[in-house]
């Protein structure tokens, strides 16, 4: 071989990172390069030529040698410790004689601690996988392109996409409405929270809060949490419902809220107030506004149950299904839609109080069985279910309606009709009980100052004579609503209600506020039409005197245009005298 071969092979087997060492038939060191003097800490002009046992003490050249068999991937430790993989191998001529032997080795000390951390990191990412499939909210993974990389069991519960559907898609591929969390992440960086959308084929409502993936200042890609929202719609939608029907679990109202000057009024209030201490079904008896409710209220707080939940229902508010399985529950499973595991109905709710069942009348007669048995058994049975829940309710009912008629008509039952009759109290309509009407004006009034912030006193003694004159159809309930319209029309330092301020009171409009003012002043010998000017003169006139015969004031408090009081001041020769 010439020397230029020669230098190029030297130069060959000093530039491999494996350690080589290579002997010739007596044993002695031919072939030792740079990798074989750092690994076994030996310089070359140290060796060569030298017996390979000198150079390494453990080696197994000289077995190779003797045996000519080769030795694959053995495990040799050298004098310094250091741990190495050999592969020792023959060398023979072109005759098959042996000539020779070679050993190339590895340092595995660096490969050992490497293995040990990718195992460590195995075990992390087993870890991390079963922490990510285990949990319940919904997990999507893009990279920093917005591909998908990852996604969880929970993901594909929610959304109705496999792995096939997302890994390797656009961020884009689960969006049925919205704008994707993970392509504003990744544009901004920053995190987003509470973004809404709808997801997947089925468009699914879900709330997604979605973070930066950050490895060393760089952008990695982008992690999102996916929760599903239409459960919670569907339990919100079903809490508005119960709390239009029940409107609350606590009664406000005491007797003390009751106005009772009038005998029919009074006589109402004691019955009342003695039943109260009682267990005794109550039936409530009166026209629409006269204060039904209001009762109900007291009783409960007068009684022992008044610690205990007081639960208001509108039997004409709920079709009859929902009316059914409000008041008296369901098990899971007994119908199409019933929630998972049921739930407790009205009279479970009320367990220990008071049940108010307002508007009675109107229940269907297939409720009324049921109903019945709880009044009898005082036990209810769920939709669905098989067997009684035991209750202690006291029942509240009332009704604005004759329930003989109803039960005349067969659209009331005769026996539940007695199990209520037990102690009817009728409550007097506002036209019986005129002693008590000035009184409930400054009630009424209080808590419409409250309301409206506003500081009104009274009522002009005008407006009472008008009042007391009135039929109260609507009964309270429409006093209430005049008030409140008066307080309305009134300037905001102004504290007593005139009539100009009074809307017109019932159906009849205007020309029932006229008769009603010509009969509060004896004036039942005029005609209509001479009432009806008589009333409007008089309203122009403490109109106009009111706001110093400022027109477009008292058109405004009037009701009408300023073109119409000229029209009506002309008409009737209101114009004030010049002299």
């Amino acid at each position: 071989m010439d020397n230029a071969r020669a230098g190029l092979l030297n130069f060959i087997l000093n530039s491999t990172h494996d350690a080589i060492v290579a002997v010739d038939s007596a044993g002695d060191v031919l072939v030792f390069n740079r990798a074989a003097e750092k690994l076994i800490g030996k310089q070359v002009a140290d060796v060569l030529g030298k017996p390979v046992k000198e150079a390494i003490p453990n080696t197994g050249l000289d077995d190779v040698l003797r045996t000519g068999v080769p030795e694959i991937n053995k495990a040799q430790q050298l004098h310094n410790r250091t741990v190495v993989v050999t592969n020792r191998m023959p060398v023979r001529d072109s005759q098959g004689k042996l000539v020779g032997a070679v050993a190339v080795f590895r340092d595995i000390t660096e490969i050992r601690t490497l293995a040990e951390e990718l195992t460590n990191l195995k075990q992390i990412q087993s870890l991390l996988t079963a922490v990510i499939n285990s949990t319940q909210d919904a997990i999507s993974v893009v990279d920093h392109r917005g591909m998908g990389i990852l996604i969880n069991p929970a993901y594909t519960r929610l959304i109705g996409f496999s792995e096939e559907d997302v890994i390797g898609k656009p961020a884009t591929v689960d969006i049925a409405e919205g704008e994707s969390v993970h392509l504003e992440v990744l544009r901004t960086r920053q995190p987003v929270k509470n973004a809404k959308m709808k997801v997947g084929p089925m468009k699914r409502p879900v709330v997604v809060n979605g973070s930066p993936i950050l490895v060393d200042g760089k952008l990695m890609g982008s992690v999102a949490v996916i929760r599903d929202v239409s459960e919670i719609m569907q339990l919100t939608e079903e809490l508005e419902r119960i709390k239009s029907m029940v409107k609350g679990l606590e009664a406000k109202y005491t007797f003390d809220d009751v106005v009772a000057e009038s005998p029919l009024m009074v006589q109402a209030v004691e019955q009342a107030k003695q039943v109260a201490s009682t267990p005794v079904t109550v039936l409530l008896r009166g026209e629409s506004g006269t204060g039904k409710e209001l009762f109900a209220h007291a009783i409960h707080n007068a009684s022992p149950r008044r610690h205990k939940p007081f639960v208001r229902v509108n039997c004409a508010a709920l079709p009859k299904s929902l009316l059914e399985s409000e008041l008296f529950g369901y098990v899971d499973g007994a119908f199409t839609g019933a929630r998972k595991g049921g739930r407790k109905g009205l009279f479970e709710e009320a367990d220990g109080g008071t049940l108010f069942l307002d508007e009675i009348g109107v229940m269907d007669l297939s409720i009324q069985a049921s109903f019945l048995r709880v009044l009898q058994e005082r036990e209810i049975m769920r939709i669905g279910d098989s067997k009684p829940t035991p209750i202690d309710v006291r029942v509240v009912a009332a009704t604005n309606v004759p329930l003989e008629q109803l039960v005349a008509e067969g659209n009331f039952r005769e026996d539940l009709y007695y199990r209520l009759n037990v102690i009817p109290i009728f409550i007097p309509p506002l036209r019986q009980r005129p002693e008590d009407l000035a009184k409930l004006c400054r009630f009424l009034l209080r808590k419409l100052n409250q309301d409206y912030g506003r500081a009104v006193k009274g009522v002009d003694d005008e407006v009472m004579g008008r009042f007391l004159a009135y039929k109260w159809p609507g009964n309270v309930r429409e006093l209430e609503n005049v008030l409140g319209r008066a307080i309305i029309n009134m300037g905001f330092q102004e504290q007593i209600i005139y009539s100009e301020h009074v809307p017109p009171l019932g159906w009849g409009g205007h020309l029932n506020q006229a008769v009603d003012m010509s009969y509060t002043r004896g004036n039942e010998g005029q005609t209509l039409s001479e009432a009806v000017a008589r009333a409007e003169i008089e309203a122009i006139k403490r109109a106009l005197e009111r706001h110093s015969y400022n027109k477009t004031r008292a058109a405004k408090s009037l009701g009408i245009s300023i073109r119409a009081l000229y029209n009506k001041i002309h008409k009737y020769g209101l114009a004030p005298k010049t002299s």
